[in-house]
């Protein structure tokens, strides 16, 4: 899953990146409205949270933008305007929910994961593929009933594969979506992850599930 974060106050940023990331989420943070409106262009996102006061253009100006756009995306409000008519504002710019500062990473933590359960609800928590499962609820893993253990890392990379079954895969956006940085730097570790992954997936099964595209990427199929 990937995060949008725009959010002008860079401590607050790297505390809710930081805690977000140990969750398995991808982060992007943008500074400015500006640059969070030309993120959401150029990338998709899972969820979206919004700080309200911002430069360039504030939290409800972007809001409105995004929807004037057709993009559905769940977006969370921070502000530490706590008032009833400033919560309205919010909701009614397109906002699905809003947070008042300060706060419990707790209770955000809590707020995004109710928001991506609301728009997954007509959808299976349990992505399948083929005899493996993964649990986005639990993140538990298993293969034909036996359940494997991975690292973080290593789940975020096989969920990531999951979501795309059936397509190939680049490394580029694996780099993207799950280490959130650059392909230059990442390009070897890819690779070892995905041989990890594919000596607690494929093996002793005389059916693998994960195929390198030799020159492009990854594709998980049954």
């Amino acid at each position: 899953m990937r995060i949008l974060l725009v959010e002008d106050e860079k401590r607050v940023a790297s505390f809710i990146q930081r805690g977000l990331k140990e969750e398995h989420f991808a982060v992007d943070v943008a500074h400015d409205g500006e640059k969070g409106i030309e993120m959401t262009s150029l990338s998709s996102y899972d969820l979206i949270i919004l700080d309200l006061m911002l430069p360039e253009r504030d939290g409800l100006a972007v809001c409105k933008e995004i929807r004037s756009r057709k993009n559905d995306v769940p977006i969370l409000m921070l502000t530490a305007r706590s008032g009833v008519k400033d919560r309205v504002l919010g909701l009614n710019a397109g906002a699905d929910d809003y947070l008042g500062k300060p706060f419990a990473f707790e209770e955000l933590l809590a707020r995004v994961q109710a928001l991506l359960r609301r728009k997954r609800s007509e959808k299976s928590p349990v992505l399948k593929v083929d005899g493996l499962e993964l649990n986005q609820l639990t993140h538990k893993v298993r293969r034909e009933e036996q359940e494997i253990e991975l690292t973080s890392k290593e789940y975020a990379l096989l969920e990531y594969l999951m979501l795309h079954a059936g397509q190939v895969v680049t490394r580029t956006m694996i780099s993207e979506h799950v280490w959130n940085e650059s392909f230059e730097t990442f390009t070897n570790v890819i690779d070892v992850y995905v041989n990890y992954l594919r000596n607690k997936i494929d093996k002793g099964s005389d059916k693998p599930l994960i195929h390198t595209i030799r020159g492009t990427g990854y594709l998980l199929k049954d």
